[in-house]
């Protein structure tokens, strides 16, 4: 996460925290950077000296959602022992971990539409996917699988992130075990 003096929140982050709650409550294009000032508790000033504008603002917060995916991606690997498609399975239960909370899917759905108005404000993201594809395609066992479970990941979450998943709790829980024998076994055994 960003820096902490002394076990408080540090103004960046306290922005961050605060067009974060906004974004999720109103919209990316409802926001304003008086309304964030406001909830952070600063003077615009304030603001203005960390993010200089509306698109600094949200370019932070997309970077801060690509930061945080990819930090629990290496959380899960201090506990995962080395594995067939080891990458593919720590792409894949980040990405599912992260999305269990609300807040994390308002904010990327907030953070979509800004960018539907500005796509250059996806260029880290689409960093993201181009290295994640090169590594899923190099350090996998079945780099076919692993791009399979990958981009299956990547549509239930897209699914469910827009409110458009047809999927019950349990038809999810298949899938993702599904997921991961793909994983395990790779394309050739799942098919004998």
């Amino acid at each position: 996460m960003f820096g902490c003096v002394r076990g408080r929140k540090s103004s960046r982050e306290k922005i961050l925290d605060a067009a974060a709650e906004l974004v999720g409550e109103i919209g990316a294009g409802r926001l304003t950077l008086d309304a964030v000032a406001e909830r952070a508790g600063l003077s615009k000033g304030g603001l203005l000296y960390n993010f200089p504008s509306k698109e600094s603002l949200l370019q932070a917060m997309i970077q801060r959602l690509v930061d945080e995916v990819s930090s629990e991606k290496e959380a899960l690997r201090a506990q995962m022992t080395p594995s067939r498609n080891l990458e593919a399975k720590l792409c894949t239960a980040a990405l599912l971990k992260m999305c269990v909370g609300g807040k994390m899917k308002e904010i990327a759905t907030g953070m979509l539409a800004a960018s539907s108005e500005n796509p250059r404000l996806l260029e880290p993201v689409r960093h993201v996917v181009k290295d994640t594809l090169e590594k899923l395609q190099t350090t996998s066992e079945d780099p076919d699988a692993s791009l399979l479970a990958w981009l299956a990941v990547e549509g239930l979450r897209s699914m469910e992130m827009h409110d458009i998943s047809p999927f019950t709790d349990a038809d999810r829980e298949r899938l993702i075990e599904a997921i991961g024998r793909l994983l395990e076994k790779g394309i050739a055994e799942q098919a004998a």
